[in-house]
């Protein structure tokens, strides 16, 4: 928890917040992209959802002040996919489950596997070839479908959203240690993954 920006909460009100926001903003993005289910893609506006977000993070700013147990940006963040899982709720029909209202670390599983497999996908690959796409991104899926699922999560957090050690161990509830210590033993797993894949290697080189 970072006493300075709790301060600046409390004493600069709605204007700290909006300013504090802005600054996350673009790393909330990098998130609800990696995050958002590709059958959302190009239906839904990752900037909507952001609003969506910033709205409920306002109203309830002070929850978070008068009792700051995580770093505030993991307090945001939470509050943002909280959003994205009512996003896809609404778009795609899926019902209300208690699994879905709480912390990242109790997600399915299935769901970090597909935003990484598509996340590859869409790095490594051209736009052409659906259906060599399509194959890749199931062998992708499979491949880490086998995978740890906290190693998984730490993967996606560390390595497609790009956060800090000490952010990973919040949101997972882990020491730092462990967070470090999982983050190397997934790199080493994603390293393996891509190079049981020839054809990726291939446009790589």
């Amino acid at each position: 928890m970072d006493e300075d920006v709790v301060n600046k909460l409390v004493s600069g009100g709605d204007t700290a917040v909006a300013e504090i926001f802005s600054e996350y903003q673009p790393r909330l993005e990098r998130m609800v992209e990696f995050r958002l289910d590709r059958r959302l893609r190009g239906r839904v506006d990752s900037a909507d959802i952001i609003q969506e977000a910033y709205i409920e993070i306002a109203r309830r700013i002070r929850d978070y002040t008068s009792n700051p147990t995580v770093a505030f940006y993991v307090w945001v963040r939470q509050i943002t996919w909280q959003t994205l899982v009512s996003v896809h709720r609404r778009h795609l029909g899926q019902k209300r489950h208690p699994n879905m209202e709480v912390r990242l670390a109790q997600r399915s599983p299935n769901d970090t596997t597909f935003s990484i497999a598509q996340a590859l996908v869409a790095q490594l690959t051209s736009p052409s070839g659906a259906a060599q796409r399509q194959e890749e991104y199931d062998q992708l899926r499979d491949a880490f479908s086998t995978m740890d699922d906290t190693d998984r999560e730490v993967l996606a957090l560390r390595h497609f959203e790009q956060l800090g050690n000490n952010e990973v161990a919040e949101i997972l509830g882990i020491s730092r240690t462990a967070a470090s210590n999982r983050y190397v033993r997934a790199v080493k797993r994603l390293g393996d993954v891509l190079a049981s894949l020839p054809d990726f290697q291939e446009r790589r080189s």
